[in-house]
């Protein structure tokens, strides 16, 4: 197994170099300086270069929400024709590709958590743009993972959980939605999920997530974990005029990744105390 990672210094792609290197998995780590997936030449030359590639693990994305609306051909570019360049790419050496998409590719208007058999719906750009990754994915690569997940937190600059944080050392008050419901993921826990499913060859479309909360109710227990003695109040989505609309309720359920390596996901209150416990033996809170 030798794996050509892509987008390597985000939180996914650290979490998975991470992994590797306690697995003893052999990796090549790129970004877009070494690695431009978006120009198909130069993807189809990187991975002619190593000819012993067996999977390609995409953890690239563009993942500005708002300023997708206005940028779509970026969000396009990056999320749509960038993934059918590695599926190309995949194919040309008969590695495996691996792909992530995300829980805005729904509208949130189902009212209970959405499953691998419901139909992309969404109502931003940006869940758009995933939507076209997804069916170049599906569509060209021969051997793919394509996995849905939700609200993303790991060892990098930017997540939920430092968001708050960094919110809370600036005000005695918060305001969280409490009407937009989905399911913190862990890096950690979502890398070590994709790699039971590459050891069993187990190719196809999951749902992969820790269990779900509300945002308030997230912001509430990071809070809580950080001793924060402010007040933290209840809001609606309408009272922050934000460019792009978000789903209200997008939990994933995630069948059929039990019952394909049967495991389940761990609670999202004991990924987010871990990740926690990380930020501060890190001297970052």
């Amino acid at each position: 197994m030798k794996i050509l990672l892509t987008g390597a210094s985000g939180q996914l792609g650290k979490a998975f170099q991470e992994l590797f290197k306690n697995e003893n998995v052999k990796y090549i780590a790129t970004d877009v300086k070494e690695l431009d997936i978006t120009n198909l030449e130069q993807v189809l030359l990187f991975v002619k270069q190593f000819k012993d590639i067996t999977h390609i693990i995409n953890c690239a994305a563009y993942n500005q929400v708002d300023k997708a609306e206005q940028d779509w051909k970026s969000a396009y570019l990056v999320n749509g024709l960038a993934v059918r360049n590695l599926a190309i790419a995949a194919n040309e050496i008969n590695a495996e590709i691996v792909h992530y998409s995300t829980d805005y590719v729904f509208s949130g208007n189902k009212g209970e958590p959405y499953t691998i058999y419901d139909t992309p719906d969404p109502i931003n750009k940006y869940g758009q743009s995933k939507v076209l990754g997804e069916r170049f994915l599906t569509t060209i690569a021969e051997k793919w993972y394509l996995i849905r997940t939700s609200w993303v937190f790991g060892d990098g600059p930017v997540n939920f959980v430092k968001k708050v944080i960094e919110w809370s050392k600036k005000t005695n008050e918060l305001r969280i939605v409490d009407d937009e419901v989905s399911a913190p993921t862990y890096a950690p826990d979502l890398a070590k999920a994709t790699y039971e499913l590459i050891k069993l060859k187990a190719y196809g479309l999951y749902h992969i997530t820790n269990t779900s909360c509300s945002r308030y109710e997230w912001a509430e227990f990071i809070l809580k974990e950080i001793g924060w003695n402010g007040k933290l109040l209840k809001a609606k989505q309408e009272d922050f005029s934000l460019p792009a609309k978000r789903p209200t309720y997008s939990v994933l359920d995630n069948f059929g990744y039990y019952e394909t390596v049967g495991k389940t996901m761990r609670d999202w209150k004991e990924a987010t105390r871990e990740y926690i416990k990380f930020l501060k033996m890190r001297g970052e809170i």
